[in-house]
């Protein structure tokens, strides 16, 4: 199936939509004797350690969140210590959770159902203390595996269309998703989980490369099966989603060594797995064929503007500078959280506009131009000192909020999320919503890879701000087209993409 037939998309987009009608109607029994194990294990490739006596960086946590990846200028090659960070920071194991007859190990950034299917993959030039190959990050132990000795970043070169940042990167982070690990809760849905937890993941590496003074890149404009390929994994059950060009150099010599299959043994995942079509589909209707394909799609898409302002709007006034925290981004990330019960209890207008501020900068990407993102954000203000309760959408470009309505909508956010109290309690929840019609004309299906991405990241971002600000955050799920028809007649035509809540974190009291 073509990239350009989008009715791929809406079949899957309507498809996996959530209603009232659809979850009551849903009989899907978690079977917990066959949930899936949250890693990936190579059973035959020695593990290369990986240091993880991180000192902190000099760069606070905000700045770093807010940090846009084409800073700084320059050769900047990472060496085996700054590509540790990174894994360790978007995809490693930060906290252990032990309780009463076990332990949860706790990853750096939040995963749907904490069901961890998101995967690193580095492949890379001769860096100081890594020799060129194709690696595979194993959360689990903190190790690197390598799967292929030798540079194969030419292969991603010719597989981006020669796409810039891909070509000069010392190194390239590729990320795959395993379908089951997700779908074992999820069903269908787990492919919009794909890029929900690729794109919180990736706020975190975006972080903690502009902590260590990496410029980045995330391309999505790559030909599929070269790329999955090199990593050697089956694309019906893991596929690569996105890469994310580290650093900066000279591009690699051409030609890499051959491509061979590998065939190398996991650790199986479950005793067995089931199979979601509608996944497989997906994803084949979405892939790009060929470089010339994937050199055609890159470039930024240009999302209509807002329309005027019909209501109030109010100016952001973030906390200045002198009353930033200046945490480091490592702390931050060591801090973050779910928030499992909100109090109520408000936040400072000051404190929502610096979270809003940091998080909406932009960063470097193959589809989308710093000041244009995909996507717009809608708030629903539960409890904000200086902003009146309501509804909201971000104007970007004049640094404000514009009010919709004004009024409690306590009880109807709480209905939006699937009926939870977490919305209903928390002080902001803040929906990322966008017309698929412009960005399916411009990018062909690839552009709801693009559009589930660009929210996340963001979203990502804004998850990190609050924590690096001591505010609870948590992402939730949603009534699709309730969400819609709640912000319309703002939304109208548009498709909600993510949610986050946020707000004071209930502190429960350790037992005596």
């Amino acid at each position: 199936m073509s990239n350009r037939d989008v009715a791929a998309t809406w079949q899957y987009h309507n498809g996996t939509k959530h209603s009232i009608q659809s979850i009551r109607a849903n009989r899907h029994v978690l079977d917990f004797a066959n949930q899936p194990i949250p890693y990936k294990i190579y059973t035959s490739l020695p593990p290369s350690p990986l240091p993880n006596d991180f000192s902190p960086s000099a760069v606070p946590g905000l700045d770093a969140i807010a940090a846009t990846g084409t800073e700084p200028a320059g050769p900047r090659i990472p060496d085996r210590a700054a590509v540790a960070r990174l894994c360790y920071f978007s995809n490693g194991i930060t906290k252990v959770l032990r309780f009463p007859g076990g332990e949860m190990p706790f990853r750096a950034a939040a995963c749907t159902g904490a069901l961890f299917h998101i995967e690193h993959y580095v492949i890379c030039g001769d860096l100081p203390g890594l020799p060129a190959g194709v690696y595979h990050y194993a959360a689990h132990d903190h190790a690197l595996r390598r799967l292929r000795a030798g540079d194969y970043r030419p292969v991603l070169v010719a597989a981006s269309g020669d796409e810039p940042a891909i070509a000069a990167a010392p190194a390239v982070i590729a990320q795959t998703t395993t379908y089951w690990r997700n779908a074992w809760k999820y069903q269908a849905r787990a492919y919009r989980h794909a890029y929900w937890d690729d794109g919180t993941i990736l706020a975190n590496l975006l972080a903690a490369a502009a902590g260590s003074g990496l410029p980045t890149r995330v391309v999505l404009g790559f030909a599929d099966e070269p790329v999955n390929r090199l990593l050697d994994v089956d694309p019906d059950q893991e596929a690569a989603i996105s890469l994310v060009a580290v650093g900066r150099a000279e591009p690699p010599a051409a030609p890499a060594p051959p491509v061979t299959p590998l065939g190398l043994p996991t650790q199986r995942l479950s005793a067995h797995t089931v199979d979601y079509p509608a996944i497989r589909a997906m994803h084949a209707a979405s892939s790009l064929a060929s470089a010339d394909e994937a050199a055609a799609w890159h470039g930024a898409a240009a999302p209509a503007p807002l329309p005027p302002a019909r209501g109030p709007v109010v100016p952001l006034e973030p906390l200045p500078p002198d009353a930033l925290p200046t945490d480091p981004i490592e702390t931050v990330i060591r801090r973050r959280g779910s928030t499992r019960q909100f109090t109520r209890d408000p936040i400072g207008y000051d404190q929502l506009s610096t979270l809003l501020d940091r998080s909406t900068r932009g960063y470097a990407a193959d589809y989308r131009a710093l000041d244009r993102p995909l996507a717009d954000l809608y708030l629903i203000v539960n409890a904000v000192d200086g902003l009146d309760a309501g509804t909201y959408v971000l104007r970007r470009a004049e640094g404000a909020l514009e009010r919709l309505a004004a009024g409690d909508y306590r009880d109807q956010a709480g209905l939006l999320d699937l009926g939870q109290e977490l919305a209903a309690d928390a002080a902001v929840n803040c929906y990322w919503l966008t017309d698929l019609e412009p960005l399916l004309a411009r990018f062909g299906n690839r552009g709801y890879r693009a559009a589930q991405l660009d929210a996340a990241i963001e979203a990502g971002k804004l998850y990190l701000a609050c924590y690096a600000l001591r505010i609870g955050a948590t992402g939730l799920t949603f009534f699709d087209d309730d969400v819609t028809t709640f912000f319309s007649p703002h939304a109208t035509g548009k498709s909600v993409l993510f949610l986050v809540a946020l707000g004071r974190p209930l502190r429960r009291r350790a037992p005596r």
